[in-house]
């Protein structure tokens, strides 16, 4: 049977927590209540830990005010489904971690993100040196390209090295349903890809722009020298005439390239980027692309923001191709990042709004914030823990261990287990749990080296290219044996997980 509770006209989130973690939840929800508009009530069961708490746990011994308009219980508790049933108000799973309570309840959020993930931008995917390699290898490879995100698959051919089996290989691709672009000057290779199903040539200027006339795809068009818009102009109109369909790609060049600046006139990449704008100015209907490669294999730098501010530029100007490749190691990456990244820009400039806030997949070395304790809730922690299991923190440039009894803290991890060591609790460190705890202590001091969250038994996040992270805590022997969930009808335990 359902229980009857009157309706409350105001909004009033009833909190279900443990004990340890009732204090710092106070502290974080009277705020959130203030910023969003609700009234709250926190339910303290008597249990220390509420990662422990079971659905069955809880509904025995829960007490949900009259008043109360929803239920939140913590996020290890699992399926609500029982708690749910004869409750005529929603029960609802909240963070794990209570620190992330303002995003579960939209502080500071200000738009919707129904349409996030739409993109307008192609990706082209470079294999390099194709000829070089086997069938096979570049069939994987070009799998993993177009799962990465590719739209397209760049065969780049070797200058001064004829390729005679290249149209093959094309058909072969074409066969699997690639959308195939050739990369050569070579008329000979780029008739047999053509005539194999390749469906974009690169590149075309006035050295090849007569040929292009009989290959029946689209063409990407260079100028004859970086700094030669004239000569892109000219292949434009005799492609025109023509009718061959193209693409535009006025060349990005690396940084430094152009020398230096003369007479205040820009050169290299700043010089480049001029042309792409003045290119989209006096071409305004004519697609674009732009390789971003150039500037991502040619500079000492992860290559994910420089894919971010590259493709926003593409997306402003409504260039809706970009170029890539993945050669270099700090580049291995690139298709996946400016397949996020395109979404990232394309949302940015639809709604007007900064890229900030809407997906943190590219925020890797860092990240998107910090949510450390408050240093007095640590030093509560300390004095209410009652077994002898550890905790680790990393915050305010230290790694701290709790247990009962103990708080040890140092910014050396070699240190602190050097003190750990010291003291007469120590005895529960057999070999197992000594490589667990410098697991951890390498991971926490990673996080304090780089500015990255570190939770306990949790994997550092690293944007789209984190690893979910088993939890290796080791079996407990029964000198220190780790707390169980309580049965049904048990008292709730009141260790703490280590």
């Amino acid at each position: 049977m359902t229980e009857s509770r009157p309706k409350s006209e105001r909004r009033h989130v009833h909190f279900v927590t443990g004990k340890l973690a009732s204090p710092a939840l106070r502290e974080v929800v009277t705020n959130l209540a203030q910023k969003v508009g609700f009234e709250f009530s926190l339910d303290v069961l008597p249990i220390t830990v509420a990662a422990l708490m079971t659905p069955q746990w809880i509904k025995k011994r829960w007490e949900i005010p009259a008043q109360a308009t929803e239920v939140l219980v913590p996020g290890y508790v699992g399926d609500v489904a029982l708690l749910q049933q004869g409750i005529d108000i929603p029960v609802r799973m909240g963070p794990k971690d209570l620190r992330a309570l303002p995003e579960y309840f939209g502080a500071g959020a200000t738009t919707s993100l129904d349409d996030f993930g739409d993109f307008d931008i192609r990706i082209v995917a470079e294999i390099n040196h194709a000829p070089s390699m086997s069938e096979a290898d570049i069939l994987e490879l070009a799998t993993r390209l177009r799962n990465d995100g590719a739209d397209v698959i760049d065969i780049g051919c070797q200058p001064g090295q004829r390729w005679h089996n290249v149209g093959e290989v094309v058909r072969r691709l074409t066969e699997k349903n690639f959308s195939i672009s050739i990369d050569t000057f070579d008329p000979w290779e780029t008739q047999q890809a053509t005539r194999a199903g390749a469906a974009l040539v690169l590149s075309v200027n006035s050295s090849n722009r007569e040929a292009a006339v009989d290959w029946g795809c689209e063409v990407v068009v260079i100028p004859d020298t970086p700094d030669d818009l004239a000569s892109l102009e000219q292949t434009v109109a005799y492609l025109d005439k023509h009718n061959v369909p193209m693409r535009l790609d006025p060349i990005l060049e690396p940084i430094g390239m152009g020398g230096p600046v003369r007479g205040g006139i820009a050169s290299g990449l700043t010089a480049s980027l001029q042309r792409y704008a003045t290119v989209r100015e006096r071409f305004p209907e004519h697609e674009m692309m732009m390789g971003v490669g150039n500037l991502t294999e040619l500079t000492d730098v992860d290559s994910a923001g420089i894919n971010v501010l590259l493709l926003g530029i593409c997306q402003e100007l409504g260039i809706r191709s970009v170029l890539t490749t993945q050669v270099i190691n700090w580049a291995r990456s690139a298709v996946r990042e400016c397949d996020l990244a395109r979404r990232l820009v394309h949302y940015a400039v639809k709604h007007g709004v900064p890229p900030k806030r809407l997906d943190d997949s590219l925020v890797m070395l860092r990240d998107p914030r910090l949510r450390p304790f408050p240093p007095a809730a640590l030093a509560a922690l300390a004095t209410q823990l009652k077994d002898n299991n550890y905790r680790l923190f990393a915050q305010e440039e230290q790694i701290h261990l709790l247990s009962a009894g103990l708080h040890l803290r140092d910014a050396d991890p070699f240190a602190l287990f050097d003190a750990l060591m010291q003291q007469p609790q120590s005895q529960n460190v057999d070999p197992g749990h000594a490589f667990y705890l410098g697991f951890e202590m390498a991971k926490a001091l990673t996080g304090l080296t780089l500015g990255k969250q570190y939770e306990q038994d949790e994997a550092l996040q690293w944007g789209f290219l984190t690893r979910p992270e088993d939890h290796h805590r080791v079996a407990r022997t029964s000198r220190h044996r780790q707390p169980k969930p309580p049965a049904v009808d048990e008292s709730p335990p009141t260790a703490d997980e280590s």
